[in-house]
């Protein structure tokens, strides 16, 4: 089994990485494989909701120039998936939410009922309504959200990972929440040796409130 971590900080190592590489670290304790991915430093364009997904490339997105079709790739062999983002302005990095947008609209099949957490990292605030942001694109997605024994953030100075080592309380809560991701995976990976499938989704019903 394999969990993809996603760093949407422009910092490849600092403090959005430190936290997730706490959460790799103890899912690799409980036997699951990780890769952590940097998202990137440049800037990645933002879904224009043209459909091309849909009708031209077929669960690919029409842009090709940033990683977010080699992502929808990797995560078909996946089976969970951490997204990190440091605090801006009290909301998550741009980079990160137009990365999600494009990944989940153009690649659903590859994310559909697949075990899913967001992290956060600030300097101070903003975190709850970062994750909020993050966590809607997995629950319109029937994916799992794994949660931990507090909110999954951490904190400490623009770009010091050092002061999130001193996060003993958050360094904590990346640990529990990379336990509780192996727990459910190896609970889906029971489930289907022992014939418990995942369900069977209705045609979707598309309403409008406008008459």
């Amino acid at each position: 089994m394999k969990v993809l971590l996603f760093n949407g900080s422009s910092n490849r190592q600092g403090c959005t990485y430190t936290a997730l590489k706490e959460v790799a670290d103890s899912l690799n304790q409980e036997g699951i494989e990780t890769e952590i991915i940097q998202v990137g430093s440049k800037g990645i364009r933002d879904c224009i909701g043209c459909g091309g997904c849909r009708n031209i490339t077929e669960g690919k997105c029409v842009f090709n120039d940033d990683i977010v079709n080699e992502v929808i790739d990797k995560a078909k062999e996946a089976d969970g998936f951490i997204f990190g983002s440091p605090v801006y302005y009290a909301h998550p990095s741009g980079r990160i939410l137009s990365f999600m947008d494009r990944l989940f609209y153009a690649g659903k099949a590859s994310f559909i009922f697949k075990p899913a957490a967001a992290i956060v990292s600030a300097r101070r605030a903003g975190t709850t309504a970062s994750l909020d942001a993050m966590l809607k694109h997995f629950t319109i997605n029937n994916m799992p959200v794994v949660s931990s024994s507090y909110w999954p953030m951490v904190h400490g100075g623009q770009n010091k990972p050092d002061d999130v080592k001193q996060d003993l309380e958050g360094l904590q809560v990346m640990r529990n929440l990379g336990k509780n991701m192996a727990w459910l995976l190896k609970c889906i990976e029971l489930g289907k040796n022992n014939g418990l499938n995942r369900p069977e989704l209705e045609e979707q019903i598309l309403t409008n409130f406008i008459r």
